[in-house]
């Protein structure tokens, strides 16, 4: 019987990150890094089995945000996080 082998080698390679478009209003940049947030909390939230927006309160979003190092969400993230994971199914 054949056993896989485990790898710590990324699947991807790192994304470089560009820097943003100069000249745009500034709630622009405040939104845009908002969506950022969401995504990356939305994320994490359905890899650790969260499907549900009634799951996901803003504590548990928090937690989250702590358990990965950033910044607490706003209540308007929250909200946003909220809607990524119920349109994302």
């Amino acid at each position: 019987m054949a056993v896989a082998a485990a790898t710590t080698e990324p699947l991807h390679p790192p994304l470089r990150k560009k820097p943003l478009p100069a000249g745009r209003p500034r709630e622009w940049y405040v939104s845009h890094n908002r969506r950022l947030k969401a995504m990356r909390l939305a994320i994490a939230l359905l890899d650790t089995g969260v499907y549900q927006p009634s799951s996901a309160d803003n504590s548990r979003i928090r937690a989250t945000a702590d358990r990965l190092a950033i910044h607490p969400p706003s209540d308007t993230t929250c909200r946003m996080v909220r809607t990524l994971i119920r349109h994302g199914r």
